[in-house]
């Protein structure tokens, strides 16, 4: 039984790939370049940007763990379909999408959206993983590297605004867990509940590097000058309008129901948790 896992030799693929390799799964790493090297992992080279490329990846999978890269809109709705037309052509057993936090509301549109009701179509069965933010978001220089020399934790959201945290560790739990619980289908939602405000974020990172750390919000402007250098400018813009839509909305807590908590058992890390196992 195989799993092929997309994006395994980045931030979001990397722990599942190290996940189901420690509990003795066969795992195929799904990577732009053939000569890559993944420890736990054949490695295969396929594109997003070619359907065909992906069904010969996904046939006779027992699992596959997909998401879609942080690039313009166009290009993501590009490699949506040819995801979809990759299931449908495979008919892989089991299919796990993480949304990486974006939307999948039909009446909101977009990429996400598209893919999450395509596999709702597809006939393959099926669970989408739905986390608020990365707690990983706040390793980027422009937050770690002030939280270290001033004491400053800046982020794009307001000081009261409550989201519910989760790691790329914690979408690789949930992840494993899926792949074994061919039961769980639907939204799967993940992250800290209760969910947690800025100011908590820096209390955490305080109580963990011993120092006073406090809270500083910033625009969406902000935000992208500041990653424009390390995602490019469509990239940027991209992440950059999604924390704009962000400031008319009261928070981003997962609903209880629908969470891996409840649904899996799967309980997510707080953020001191979080930074231990990271090694901060």
């Amino acid at each position: 039984m195989i799993y092929v896992i997309h994006g395994a030799t980045g931030a979001q693929g990397a722990p599942v790939v190290s996940a189901l390799s420690a509990a003795g799964k066969s795992v195929t790493a799904v990577t732009r370049n053939e000569h890559a090297v993944v420890d736990g992992a054949r490695v295969v080279a396929a594109a997003y940007s070619s359907a065909a490329d992906l069904t010969a990846a996904y046939r006779d999978a027992a699992g596959v763990f997909v998401h879609l890269p942080v690039t313009s809109e166009e290009d993501r709705r590009i490699f949506a379909d040819n995801i979809l037309s990759a299931v449908r052509a495979a008919r892989p057993a089991r299919v796990v999408f993480s949304t990486s936090g974006a939307p999948i509301d039909p009446a909101a549109g977009g990429a996400a959206a598209t893919l999450a009701a395509g596999l709702a179509d597809s006939g393959v069965s099926h669970a989408v993983i739905a986390p608020e933010l990365y707690l990983e978001n706040l390793l980027m220089p422009y937050v770690i590297d002030s939280v270290r020399d001033r004491g400053v934790l800046p982020y794009p959201i307001r000081a009261d605004f409550p989201v519910s945290w989760s790691s790329h560790l914690d979408i690789a739990d949930v992840a494993v867990a899926l792949f074994e619980r061919t039961d769980v289908t639907g939204v799967v939602s993940v992250g800290q509940y209760p969910a947690i405000t800025g100011p908590d974020l820096a209390e955490a990172f305080g109580t963990r590097l011993g120092r006073d750390v406090v809270f500083e919000p910033i625009t969406p402007g902000e935000l992208r000058v500041s990653i424009e250098p390390l995602l490019g400018e469509d990239a940027a813009a991209v992440v950059a309008g999604l924390y704009q839509a962000m400031s008319t909305m009261p928070g981003r807590s997962i609903a209880p129901e629908t969470s891996a908590q409840k649904l899996l058992g799967v309980t997510t890390r707080t953020t001191g948790q979080w930074l231990a196992d990271i090694g901060l």
